[in-house]
């Protein structure tokens, strides 16, 4: 009975990671991403989303208590996890480590996010150009934003190729060197939208 109940969990822990958490993920660094397009540009696109209509409803069943779940069976799983790279030094292995340590980085970064944004938003603070320009004008601050997203940016596409296996898209091992080889340009291409936006409030 627990054995079961530990599967339906990582696959739920799994699930949740790419839908919705990691479609999240990506539809924000899309809306970072005007940003490049000057400060008008960004602040529409922040204006477009917190219009949505329902946006409390689904950032609380569709963002947050998804994110929440995934972020404590996460943890769980990172402190109980055996990793063996001392003794099996496989590329898999390097990135079954990297993943659970990426989760830790990820869920700091984002909880101080969250702080920065949201938090101080229904403080009365507009989630705005100004305001990411203010935080990111302190090097450290640009930095450990820097450090953050690429983090979860590779928490993501690491996850999605375990995600695939998991859930049996990728069965054979040819299959499974190609959904490397895609994840990887995942991760590279989320990663240069990423940084972009954040050098562009700077």
């Amino acid at each position: 009975m627990a054995g079961n109940r530990e599967f339906f969990n990582r696959r739920l822990h799994s699930l949740l990671g790419v839908i919705p958490v990691g479609l999240f993920l990506m539809q924000h660094l899309v809306v970072n991403h005007f940003a490049t397009g000057g400060e008008e540009s960004f602040n529409n696109a922040a204006h477009f989303m917190e219009s949505l209509p329902f946006r409390i409803f689904l950032e609380t069943f569709v963002i947050y208590l998804p994110l929440l779940f995934h972020a404590i069976y996460g943890l769980y799983i990172a402190f109980t996890a055996k990793n063996n790279t001392s003794k099996y030094g496989y590329f898999r292995n390097w990135m079954f480590m990297l993943q659970r340590v990426s989760g830790v980085i990820t869920l700091v970064f984002v909880a101080w996010h969250v702080w920065e944004t949201r938090v101080q938003a229904a403080f009365g603070a507009e989630v705005n150009f100004q305001m990411m320009e203010n935080i990111l004008s302190n090097p450290f601050m640009f930095w450990f934003y820097i450090f953050g997203v690429i983090s979860a940016i590779f928490h993501f596409a690491n996850g999605l190729w375990s995600f695939l296996v998991s859930w049996g898209f990728t069965v054979s091992p040819r299959s499974q060197v190609i959904s490397t080889y895609v994840t990887i340009g995942i991760f590279i291409a989320l990663s240069i939208v990423g940084v972009r936006a954040l050098t562009a409030f700077i």
